[in-house]
């Protein structure tokens, strides 16, 4: 019997209501049937386990796509010279982006083009979210700086010199990164000819920033670039409530709509919520506290929503698996899937069933 099938929940589990609601049908029981169909499917998670699309990528755009992010930050991040003689006031975040497609899931790109000393200079930031180096990112920053110039040459067909691009790496890493910023050291040049190959061989530097290696204290710029970066270093080394995140003076300071997305994006990086609450009832900004507490309960009735939608598409699930007489799928191995991951199954078993049945 498929209600075996069940034992991992409860009778006011949603999957288990759903599909008992299917079963009940299906014996004639409908009396009973009708009882469980007026019952709401009930909710599997308090909080929702299913994080934000993207969160690094959209919290990095977000903060650092503002000019006056970009140049808080980046200002006392570049060479005293060189960050002298940009015309920082005329910041301005240029469209696109030059990643490689299979990067995507692991790190974003702004470009912002700014005048150097009165010449055309673009500033690339690659933001590197993955865990691990990549000892082959000066390989990948030439490939990117390759595409902005192509973009340039096409929009100014007219140009007869390339702007200077200034490479930025920001990565949000754990542990320092022994990784050499100079591409010239990816090349395989036989010793004691350096000084005859150098003419031949293209070479650039990239300011690698990681935040591995700055001290919660020392992270610079504005207060919304701060704490961003300072919520970027805590997701990688657990420490997301602790008091260097949760700086009240920076925070009360941070536009509302960006501080909600910060919270959000806490919440969802699988923070204890016990604890999580005890940090909000000590926080002395009624502001803030009433973000997060706003944010938590709109996560919480996501979760209920999301929830009910799981319990429906898993006991239509089931149900068809029934009809066509295939073997039950586990319930629990169904939970973990996503609704449009249910959704696709779902449609491939109708498939099943019409080709079978409605010929």
């Amino acid at each position: 019997m498929l209600l075996s099938n069940l034992s991992a929940f409860s009778a006011s589990s949603a999957f288990g209501l759903c599909y008992l609601r299917f079963l009940l049908f299906k014996s004639g029981s409908a009396t009973a049937f009708s009882l469980l169909q007026s019952t709401p499917c009930a909710t599997l998670r308090v909080m929702s386990d299913k994080p934000l699309h993207h969160p690094h990528d959209k919290l990095f755009k977000s903060t650092f796509g503002e000019p006056a992010n970009a140049t808080g930050f980046l200002r006392g991040e570049l060479p005293a010279s060189l960050s002298a003689a940009l015309d920082w006031d005329r910041l301005q975040l240029e469209p696109g982006s030059f990643i490689d497609s299979h990067y995507r899931h692991s790190e974003s790109d702004l470009l912002f083009s700014a005048p150097l000393h009165g010449q055309p200079c673009r500033i690339y930031v690659l933001f590197e979210h993955q865990r691990e180096s990549d000892r082959w990112l000066a390989l990948r920053l030439l490939r990117y700086m390759v595409r902005i110039w192509e973009k340039v040459l096409h929009q100014h067909p007219e140009a007869t010199r390339l702007p200077v691009i200034v490479p930025v790496v920001l990565a949000q890493n754990a542990a320092r990164w022994e990784l050499p910023s100079e591409f010239s050291a990816l090349l395989d040049i036989p010793a004691g000819l350096a000084d005859d190959v150098r003419p031949f061989v293209p070479d650039f530097t990239f300011r690698l920033i990681q935040l591995a290696d700055l001290p919660f204290d020392k992270i610079l710029g504005t207060p919304t670039g701060i704490i961003t970066l300072r919520v970027m270093k805590a997701e990688r080394i657990a420490k997301l409530l602790d008091d260097q995140v949760w700086d009240e003076p920076l925070m009360i300071q941070i536009p509302r709509e960006l501080l909600e997305f910060i919270i959000r994006y806490i919440l969802e990086a699988g923070v204890d919520k016990d604890a999580f609450d005890r940090k909000i009832l000590r926080i002395a900004q009624p502001q803030i506290q009433s973000s997060a507490m706003t944010i938590a309960q709109q996560l919480r009735q996501e979760g209920r929503q999301e929830g009910r939608q799981e319990g429906l598409w898993v006991g239509k699930i089931l149900a068809l698996e029934e009809l066509i007489g295939l073997a039950p799928t586990d319930a629990q191995a169904l939970a973990a899937l996503s609704i449009p991951e249910l959704e696709r199954r779902y449609e491939a078993l109708r498939r099943e069933y019409d080709s079978r049945f409605r010929r």
